[in-house]
């Protein structure tokens, strides 16, 4: 089996004359950490809208486990193991926490129409939906009010939720922002438990010391198209990553 989990070959997406996203190549290894990073307006949410299916590419192509999935609905890209998570944390607020993961977990029986008239509430739901409450360390609110979490648990929240469904992988959109330092830790852990699981990870994050981090290698946008790609070391001493991100004339100061 091919171990390219992801690969984007030359992919656009143009929403009228902007090219949001501009002829871009990149791919992403079985149980690998990517970063996708670059200044605000670089693409990178439109690039997790096409990996998940909320657009479909312009042009290029899209290939999930070596199949063509570009254009292919969110729910069918979650069916086939692309789970994410929301830079605007919206769980369902009204639900405690423990149910919240149990709408997420009942995921695999919506698109049969027998099967959701089926009593979702049983034993074995509840028992796999607190596991990974446990997962993400949050287990004992399960019955918490989700709405009322404060945003650090809101986040391990859904992680909880994204990983109810079984993805091989996971898309995190700035999932570390806002977060107190502890809280940055907490979570940086959780992701590289996920990923001892073997499940790929591909991260936006703004905050350049989590994404070298966490990150096995950085996937640099800018005006919709790759800048660079490399370690985070290769990619934190590009001149042209560093003028990107500081305006012209910071490349001739860059270490």
């Amino acid at each position: 089996m091919d171990d390219m989990l992801l690969r984007l070959d030359n992919v656009s997406k143009h929403f009228g004359g902007l090219k949001a996203v501009d002829e871009v190549s990149f791919s992403l290894g079985r149980g690998e950490i990517l970063g996708l990073i670059g200044p605000n307006g670089a693409g990178k949410t439109t690039c997790f809208n096409l990996v998940s299916g909320v657009y479909a590419p312009t042009s290029g192509k899209i290939f999930f486990e070596g199949a063509s999935t570009g254009g292919f609905p969110p729910h069918r890209m979650a069916a086939l193991g692309v789970g994410r998570t929301f830079q605007v944390v919206k769980p369902f607020a009204t639900l405690s926490v423990l149910r919240n993961v149990m709408v997420a977990l009942g995921q695999r029986r919506y698109g049969a129409v027998l099967s959701s008239f089926a009593r979702w509430e049983t034993p074995a739901l509840r028992k796999e939906a607190t596991a990974l409450l446990e997962e993400v360390g949050i287990a004992d609110l399960a019955e918490a009010p989700s709405g009322k979490l404060p945003l650090g648990n809101q986040r391990r929240l859904e992680l909880a939720r994204a990983l109810a469904l079984k993805p091989k992988l996971l898309l995190l959109d700035e999932t570390f922002s806002g977060l107190r330092h502890e809280e940055v830790a907490l979570l940086s852990r959780l992701v590289l438990d996920v990923r001892s699981k073997g499940i790929a990870v591909l991260l936006i994050e703004h905050n350049m010391k989590v994404a070298m981090g966490l990150s096995d290698r950085l996937v640099v946008l800018d005006h919709g198209r790759l800048l660079a790609e490399g370690s985070a070391e290769d990619v934190r001493s590009n001149p042209r990553v560093v003028e990107a991100y500081l305006g012209k004339g910071a490349s001739s100061h860059a270490s």
